[in-house]
């Protein structure tokens, strides 16, 4: 595959006698880690910042990417110095990919393991992290780890230091990590540009239900004001009704006890929905659980009628929704609407989908964000002429299937791209590729 697109492999091989290294070229030689490197112990100064490994192999000061998510020890107990330039590898998280080279001066938790060269000017350690974070995302440092300590993915430097790793001579350590710095940044960019389409693309498709729901297909329409500052203006022949009006009924999901006896999963025929089954984008697939019959016949759960439209109401997933084209039970999370006659349930789901952050900023909060039936009850819904809503639902279900195409091409790409990053890195650091 790597000659096809313009590598040549080494002149000679020959056998590592390491059977999970296998051939390497013939100038390479094979020394176990702890020959090659040597763990650090530094005392931490009072200008150290913290510095964080993460699985993207980005070694940096936490502050350099984010501050949040991150547990706070209340005393640093045992946090060592780190030094620009150490190669760091996260004992917990390294068969993840937590291996890297530290771009800052810092300090760092003692289940880092900040590694230097046993020798000035004989290994170079971004050679050494493409080469690391290549065993650990082929699954090596997992099958090691846990034939180690069972049960366990720790890697420690222990771990490493017993490690039989290819040793090329420094010039061509440098040269592959020159290489596959100034590839992967270009990879990278372009996974970059593309992820950044995309954006661009799931925001016109936001901005196309929007328009589409609150002031229809014809531009050329009198409009009225709604009343309502987060609506704005809609069409002059179109009313505004309150949720409740515009559904024959409104109910929220329950979950049967679990201490009972009685396992109501058991030989499940109905879809029961949690909030995990809907995504962000308004997919999904149906439901990880499936409740069966006796959990209705004993008054713990409601089953809904296909066509409804279910409404997260709590929490960091509030304002996901979807439609059930079946019978289906959710759990209390939800508010269950079902849409009356007079509209269509994909009506309302694209008005839901269109207003969730509005409606998210006008819901109470607690310590998590609660919205009530009550409250949904009351979310105003412009609703047009029967036919109109026909016109309205198809115009957007055709752009949200063109738009999803779009973006389902350009996600392949992405992973085209990072599947290529991954197999360069992979044959340029283990030979079966030369760079030089």
């Amino acid at each position: 595959m790597m000659e096809g697109l313009g590598f040549r492999p080494y002149e000679a091989y020959k056998d590592s006698r390491v059977d999970w290294i296998g051939s390497i070229p013939s100038t390479w030689d094979v020394q176990r880690a702890k020959w090659l490197f040597k763990r650090m112990d530094r005392g931490v100064r009072p200008e150290d910042d913290i510095v964080t490994c993460f699985r993207d192999g980005e070694v940096t000061l936490r502050s350099n990417r984010r501050t949040e998510g991150f547990t706070t020890a209340l005393k640093e107990i045992g946090y060592q110095g780190i030094r620009k330039g150490d190669l760091v590898i996260h004992a917990m998280d390294a068969f993840a990919g937590a291996i890297g080279v530290s771009d800052s001066d810092g300090k760092a938790t003692p289940v880092y393991s900040a590694c230097v060269p046993r020798q000035p000017n004989t290994v170079d350690p971004t050679f050494y992290a493409y080469y690391m974070r290549h065993l650990a995302l082929s699954g090596f440092l997992v099958s090691l780890a846990k034939g180690i300590r069972e049960r366990s993915t720790d890697f420690r430097f222990n771990d490493f230091a017993e490690l039989e790793i290819p040793f090329p001579c420094l010039s061509e350590q440098r040269a592959i990590a020159a290489f596959l710095d100034d590839k992967c940044a270009k990879i990278d960019g372009a996974v970059k540009i593309k992820e950044y389409q995309i954006a661009l693309l799931r925001e016109r498709r936001q901005i196309i239900i929007q328009d589409a729901v609150t002031r229809g297909l014809n531009p050329a329409a009198p409009m009225k004001d709604s009343g309502i500052d987060w609506i704005g203006q809609i069409p002059a022949h179109w009313k505004l009704k309150k949720l409740k009006y515009a559904s024959s009924a409104l109910r929220t999901g329950r979950t049967p006890p679990t201490d009972s006896s009685i396992d109501y999963f058991d030989d499940g025929t109905v879809c029961w929905y949690t909030p995990g089954d809907f995504k962000e984008d308004g997919e999904f697939q149906g439901a990880e659980k499936l409740i069966s019959p006796k959990a209705e016949k004993a008054g713990f759960v409601d089953i809904y009628p296909e066509n409804s439209v279910y409404f997260v109401g709590i929490g960091g997933t509030l304002g996901r929704v979807n439609i059930s084209r079946v019978k289906a039970s959710c759990n209390q999370q939800f508010n269950v609407i079902l849409p009356s006659e007079e509209t269509a349930p994909e009506l309302v789901l694209f008005w839901l989908m269109a207003n969730r952050e509005s409606i998210y900023y006008l819901t109470d909060f607690s310590t998590m964000p609660i919205r009530n039936q009550s409250q949904t009850k009351n979310i105003p819904i412009p609703c047009p002429p029967d036919f109109e809503q026909k016109q309205i639902v198809g115009f957007i279900q055709n752009t949200i299937v063109e738009i999803r195409q779009v973006i389902s091409i350009k996600q392949d790409q992405i992973a085209a791209l990072k599947e290529y990053k991954t197999s360069l890195i992979n044959a340029a650091v283990t030979g079966k590729i030369k760079v030089i």
